[in-house]
């Protein structure tokens, strides 16, 4: 495994009763992310609005570079339903082969 300090993984959360199709493919297609993955329906408890709250949500990795994080952090404003929506970065690491598919499937964008 290789370190590429441009790579990146963004997590975020969906409401698992609300289509999510539309917006990862977005995503993809946008080149924002070279891939998205969905996970199956759970339960996330957190703290909303002074009350504690739990709602069923999927959980999406999504595979980037940091040089596309900007535009995605703005489609994922534009297009999430939540008004606080999950944003997590974290740094990423992975073989050459499979860190040059994510950097060239991001790139020509904009």
């Amino acid at each position: 495994m290789e370190n590429d300090s441009r790579l990146c993984l963004v997590l975020t959360t969906w409401p698992a009763d609300q289509p999510v199709e539309a917006f990862v493919r977005g995503m993809v297609e946008a080149r924002l992310a070279a891939c998205v993955h969905v996970s199956g329906a759970g339960d996330s408890t957190y703290r909303w609005d002074g009350a504690v709250e739990t709602a069923a949500e999927r959980q999406l990795v999504i595979k980037t570079t940091r040089e596309r994080l900007a535009a995605l952090a703005a489609y994922v404003r534009g297009a999430h339903p939540y008004a606080v929506p999950e944003w997590l970065e974290l740094d990423a690491a992975g073989s050459g082969s499979y860190a040059a598919w994510i950097a060239t499937s991001v790139a020509g964008a904009d």
